[in-house]
């Protein structure tokens, strides 16, 4: 047989390998054809795990975020992991209560950092932050801003950059807004 017969039958018969066998060769292309995506997904929380330890001062993994949202606004919630972690809870109250005033100034270059993109609802509350109040409170072992608006479209962007949150940071919080009494 020819060398140019072999080359032939040999590449015909390297192209039926079957898929599930070039997981056990090594190749530049993922296995998994949805590899890309959950790189992506993975590479995404990272930063913004990355970028929220740096700007909020206090390590994500030793904390917990909650991302409320009510009829009036909403609230924004972090606790230390351990209610002992005195330095932890005084970052997070510190951060907390800048949050609170620079939100009141329309100033979100800290979740612009930390997501890496301007998050929705911003543009919106930059807008109407004269209609909008943040407050500041400490809780056991952490604090949180609540933020409320009489104004529809204002109380629309708050749900619109909490649910955001809620996503971005994967805290399992509800998307829905919650009705109180």
């Amino acid at each position: 047989m020819s060398i140019l017969m072999r080359f032939a039958i040999s590449g015909l018969l390297f192209a039926s390998v079957p898929c599930g066998f070039s997981q056990a060769m090594p190749t530049s292309e993922p296995a998994c054809s949805m590899h890309a995506s959950h790189m992506s997904a993975d590479s995404h929380h990272a930063i913004v795990e990355g970028h929220g330890d740096q700007a909020m001062g206090f390590p994500h993994d030793k904390t917990t975020h909650h991302f409320r949202l009510a009829e009036q606004g909403g609230a924004i919630e972090v606790t230390a992991n351990d209610a002992k972690d005195s330095a932890n809870i005084e970052a997070i109250r510190m951060h907390l209560a800048h949050i609170a005033q620079a939100f009141s100034q329309g100033d979100f270059a800290t979740p612009m950092f930390v997501h890496d993109s301007i998050p929705p609802g911003v543009t919106t509350m930059k807008l109407l932050k004269e209609k909008i109040q943040f407050a500041y409170e400490p809780v056991e072992a952490g604090g949180r801003v609540s933020v409320r608006s009489e104004d529809s479209v204002a109380r629309a962007a708050i749900h619109d950059f909490l649910r955001f949150q809620i996503t971005d940071h994967g805290t399992g919080d509800p998307l829905e807004v919650v009705a109180t009494h």
